[in-house]
């Protein structure tokens, strides 16, 4: 396993997963996360493989995932995923968090964000409509979108300018609700001879696999058109 050119201490890697170092250390010893590369003096060395399987173990328990069950999902996958490839099964579970919004205190926030948030990042999040200000006498309180504050917060990291990944936003917006509506018609005119119950069990079956498909689709793509983009550029 290799680091790709991090390498970080226990301490950082539980701070960049916003969690704790024992956490990492119970995970490590469950065999969830392998081991770290020993460096000098005998210290381990943490990449971002490790960041990216951690932050896939977090997003799993925060869907209410046992430790037995994770284990399980994560014993199926294969042994050698990328970052990139940790972060697309990442995403997959991500894509089920319920859009529940919560009011919570700036010390929460920053908790569940896993870093302090400045002024700046508050007002990108809040272009994002992940999080909104709602007042507070005492202290100041934030309607948060649970299911998107991870995302949110990640992009504060991405080397685009605010523009940009709003205007990315806005085109997978668009795509993806027009890529819905022509899925839910075509399901739609599949099953109108069905009764109400084979519809629904359909519809149950259908959805994980459709967001999958449209996943894995959309990766190939985009490796495909950023490939042609290097070669032009090359």
């Amino acid at each position: 396993m290799t680091t790709e050119t991090e390498a970080l201490t226990i301490d950082e890697l539980a701070a960049r997963a916003g969690v704790t170092v024992r956490t990492v250390r119970f995970y490590g010893t469950k065999g969830l996360l392998p081991p770290p590369v020993l460096g000098p003096r005998r210290v381990g060395r943490y990449g971002r493989e490790h960041l990216a399987r951690l932050e896939l173990i977090e997003e799993l328990q925060s869907r209410g995932m046992t430790l037995a069950a994770i284990e399980r999902y994560l014993g199926q996958l294969p042994p050698d995923l990328s970052v990139r490839d940790l972060a697309v099964q990442r995403a997959v579970v991500a894509s089920w968090a319920p859009g529940t919004v919560e009011t919570v205190s700036r010390a929460e926030l920053e908790r569940r964000a896993g870093r302090a948030l400045g002024e700046e990042e508050l007002r990108r999040l809040a272009a994002m409509d992940v999080v909104e200000r709602a007042g507070g006498a005492d202290e100041e309180l934030f309607r948060v979108d649970a299911g998107l504050l991870r995302l949110g917060v990640e992009l504060l990291d991405v080397p685009l300018s605010h523009e940009s990944v709003l205007a990315a936003r806005a085109v997978l917006t668009e795509h993806s609700r027009a890529a819905a509506r022509e899925l839910s018609r075509l399901l739609r005119d599949a099953v109108a001879d069905k009764d109400a119950r084979d519809v629904r069990s359909l519809s149950a079956r259908m959805h994980p696999l459709v967001v999958q498909a449209l996943l894995t689709t959309f990766q190939r793509s985009l490796k495909e058109e950023l490939r042609e983009w290097l070669d032009e550029d090359g």
